[in-house]
Order: C-alpha cells, then structure tokens, then sequence
C-alpha cells in the first residue's frame, strides 16, 4: 500500500480531503492531509509574509519530520505549485506526482501566470479592492461546481481567505523534479479553468484522466476520485 500526501487548493484546509482520505485509508493506504500556514484552522497565523515557499515549507517538514518516503504527492488546484516545487526538492521521497485539476508550472513561472486572463484578472482585482492588496476571497462556490446545498453547507463555513503572494510567487526549480512519474486529472464539468494545463500535461507525456465534476472533487465526486487516486497508486507497484 502507498502513503499519500494530500494538499489542498486556495481557500481550504486539510479537512477537505475528508471523504476521500477515509476511502483510501479503508484501502489500506496511509494518508497525510495538512493545512497549509495561514489558511482553516491555521488561519491565525495569516499574514502578507505567507507565500509559496511557505506552503511548501509546509510539506517539506511534513515529510523529513515523519521521514515519509514512496509518497504519492497529490495536489488539488493552487497546490499544483506546491506538488512541484516539494518534488523538486525532495524527488528520492516522491514516487508520482498527481495534479487534480491543478497548476503545472514551469521554472520562473507564478500561478497567476498560468490562469486564464480573465480568471487572473479577477483575482487581482478582488485582491486589490476587497483584500487589502493582499488576500483573495472566497469564491462563489457554484462558480467552481458545487451546487448540492448540503456540500455548501460543509464547505463554506470552513472555508478562508487566501493570500494572493501564494499566486505571484514564482517556481524555483533545479530540474530534479522531472525525475518524478506524474499525472493530472482534469475536473470536466464547470467552467475548466484548468483545461490548459491539461494540455500542458499532455505535451509532456502524462497520462490525463478525466473526471465528470466540478473543481471540486474531492468534495463532489470523493468516491471516483479514491477509486482513480487508489489505482494510480497500484501502478507504481504493478
């Protein structure tokens, strides 16, 4: 069995993963969901300092302090940034990277960089105007696919401002990454703000799966993405 790091997106805590950590664990798997500095439960230790390097400082410690090594390094949305760089970083723990609808960035490169023009632009400009030039809010969640009111109703309390230097911050990498098996799954039902780094996965040769649900998927469609996450996992052993 495997051990998986799970990390989540902009917004949200290492709750989130909820449904699908208890999946993976009755499939015998060890499973780590943290929460990322600064956001849910963590949210008091917000400041304008919290950036990339900071979450991935996050993951980093996760896994030389529990010395967790094969690990199947998932990341959901913002967190793509996050899967990479801590790949980078420690490749001989990391045995697949998995992007879940999810950045696929680049060195040099920010988040903001790799959203669509408009997505980007409403981001800063909600950053700019309604988080003192340095915190996003929280999204409209039917924008990024929820609508069962019983989701909203687990999601959106918990949910938090996230800090927008997270998104400018650029990748530092020095290539060991690439030694590092990946794959992406793309949510296909909303508005696929991530359909280019899709394409981006395909032009480097990752397998791309496709899942029929809003960005959300770890809340929306928890059961199929165990299900896809235990058998990407069973690959490494085949």
């Amino acid at each position: 069995m495997s051990t998986f790091v799970l990390v989540h997106g902009a917004w949200h805590g290492g709750w989130c993963w909820d449904r699908v950590a208890s999946r993976l664990r009755d499939a015998g798997h060890v499973v780590h969901a943290p929460t990322l500095t600064g956001l849910s439960e963590r949210a008091h230790l917000l400041s304008p300092l919290v950036g990339l390097d900071t979450h991935v400082e996050d993951v980093v410690r996760l896994l030389d302090v529990l010395d967790l090594t094969d690990v199947v390094l998932v990341g959901h949305s913002y967190a793509g940034q996050i899967v990479t760089a801590v790949a980078d970083r420690r490749p001989a723990a990391v045995a697949r990277r998995v992007y879940l609808d999810a950045f696929v960035g680049a060195d040099g490169e920010a988040a903001r960089d790799l959203l669509p023009e408009t997505v980007e632009h409403h981001w800063a400009e909600s950053a700019a105007e309604q988080g003192f030039g340095w915190l996003v809010a929280v999204r409209k969640l039917s924008v990024l696919g929820v609508t069962d009111q019983a989701d909203v109703d687990w999601l959106l309390p918990k949910l938090t401002p996230h800090p927008w230097k997270t998104y400018t911050d650029e990748l530092r990498l020095t290539g060991a990454v690439d030694r590092v098996p990946a794959a992406f799954i793309e949510c296909v039902s909303w508005m696929r703000v991530f359909a280019g780094q899709a394409d981006r996965a395909r032009e480097r040769g990752w397998p791309v799966h496709e899942l029929e649900t809003g960005h959300e998927a770890m809340v929306t469609a928890a059961p199929e993405l165990a299900e896809l996450l235990d058998r990407l996992a069973k690959e490494l052993g085949a």
